[in-house]
């Protein structure tokens, strides 16, 4: 028998778009408009000052899964990850895009939540608490660009299920310990029950089973001084602008219906190239704000890439340009082939805006933008402009009392060496094999 809302939700969706259904057994899917609001997260300083503490307020009920697309495995590991979800932690509500939503909601006797396509007004970032992605960096990217438009992103558990993971941090196999860890990050300590971490995490964990949230979790906390540690990434912020200066629309994935004039985020780089122009682009480089903008160069090259710390091991370094850790607040400016070889890649203070002009004497008749691996359909003509400085993520202050207000919060693992910054050398380390001996393996 079908409930009276599962009846009202069905008819009023048939009538907005027809991939809005219920049938029995409640396989349905649901507007993330029926949610509850975000819960946001505090960030704290740890006595290492590098990595955060993250401590919910009260556990995260929207939690947001991102996986790689037409890839066999990480579709298992998701079908798998989320039935552990949803029966260990049952008061949470599961979020999915609009296309991975409609192939897996018949696999369910519970709801799955997207958007609505038809009104498109409520963002991801009004409702989703916890994002978890199964892929590769892109996959990575690819979440992040959910909340272009946002300045306030949900915290990023990630699971490395792809081809070359720099920013991945967790093994798939590690998903009911790494998702209890995020999960009790901030909840009293102890909680009820007898059961020690370790034993909750063999069998499974046990999530809630009300709205009282934590009260009913077996087992106990981390202990405050175990939370989730954070790695906080910078990331660009983006205008484009006509030769009058008036701002230019950004378009899909990045922007929504009512702020396509707004700045956008980006958590790797933007890059202005020729694209299939036979062409080398003209491209005035200015650093600074006016009145006080200086001009760098007119530079001629196939691209101009500007990058944030965490873009600095993608295509920055194949051209390249230097490996920043995503701790050092900076931007990087690498150029594409200059034709000049005496043009070098810069580093500058992150709050340092630069703008990238097309010159009136470029030849082709536009160059292309592409924002974290997405081309813009309509490119930039001559005297059109990109301007860009990092974002702001934090107020200023003491250590301490500081509040941390952007960036991406990527979820690092906790304990150990992982404490402090050896998880990202040791990981680059392993990734890029310094000074392996031509021809032997590893």
């Amino acid at each position: 028998m079908i409930s009276s809302r599962c009846l009202q939700t069905s008819c009023a969706a048939s009538v907005k778009a027809r991939w809005f259904h219920t049938s029995a057994v409640r396989r349905e899917i649901r507007s993330i408009d029926e949610l509850p609001a975000r819960v946001y997260p505090n960030f704290k300083e740890t006595s290492r000052h590098d990595l955060l503490a993250l401590k919910w307020p009260s556990p995260p009920r929207n939690i947001l899964f991102v996986r790689k697309d037409n890839d066999k495995s990480a579709q298992e590991a998701l079908l798998e990850y989320i039935n552990h979800v949803k029966s260990a932690y049952p008061d949470t509500n599961l979020l999915f895009e609009p296309h991975v939503a409609q192939e897996l909601h018949e696999a369910f006797d519970f709801p799955l939540y997207t958007l609505d396509r038809e009104a498109g007004r409520t963002p991801y970032h009004e409702k989703v608490d916890l994002t978890s992605t199964l892929g590769g960096d892109g996959t990575i990217l690819h979440a992040a660009s959910l909340f272009a438009t946002a300045k306030s992103v949900p915290p990023v558990l990630s699971f490395s299920m792809g081809t070359l993971g720099f920013l991945g941090e967790w093994k798939f196999a590690e998903y009911k310990r790494a998702f209890r860890e995020v999960f009790v990050s901030g909840a009293p300590s102890p909680l009820p029950g007898e059961d020690t971490d370790e034993a909750a995490v063999s069998d499974g964990g046990a999530g809630p089973t009300s709205a009282s949230g934590w009260a009913n979790m077996r087992g106990k906390t981390m202990g405050s001084s175990r939370n989730s540690r954070i790695l906080m990434r910078n990331r660009l912020r983006i205008g484009l602008y006509n030769p009058s200066g008036q701002r230019l629309p950004h378009e899909p994935p990045f922007a929504h219906a009512d702020n396509k004039c707004e700045d956008i985020f980006a958590l790797n780089e933007v890059l202005l190239h020729r694209g299939a122009l036979p062409h080398l682009v003209h491209i005035t480089i200015l650093i600074g704000s006016p009145p006080h903008q200086r001009t760098l160069t007119t530079a001629i090259a196939d691209g101009f890439l500007v990058s944030t710390p965490t873009g600095s091991t993608a295509y920055s370094l194949s051209s390249g340009g230097s490996i920043v850790h995503p701790l050092v607040s900076s931007l990087l400016l690498t150029p594409i082939c200059p034709r000049s070889l005496s043009f070098r890649p810069l580093v500058l203070p992150a709050n340092t805006p630069i703008t990238l002009r097309i010159d009136e004497i470029n030849r082709g008749k536009e160059a292309e933008v592409s924002v974290d691996g997405v081309r813009r359909k309509e490119g930039l003509k001559a005297g059109m402009e990109v301007r860009v400085v990092g974002e702001e993520v934090r107020t200023a202050g003491a250590p301490g009392a500081r509040h941390w207000m952007g960036g991406v919060p990527s979820i690092v693992r906790s304990g150990g060496v992982a404490d402090g910054e050896d998880h990202w050398v040791g990981g680059l380390n392993s990734l890029l094999k310094f000074n392996y001996p031509f021809g032997e393996d590893g």
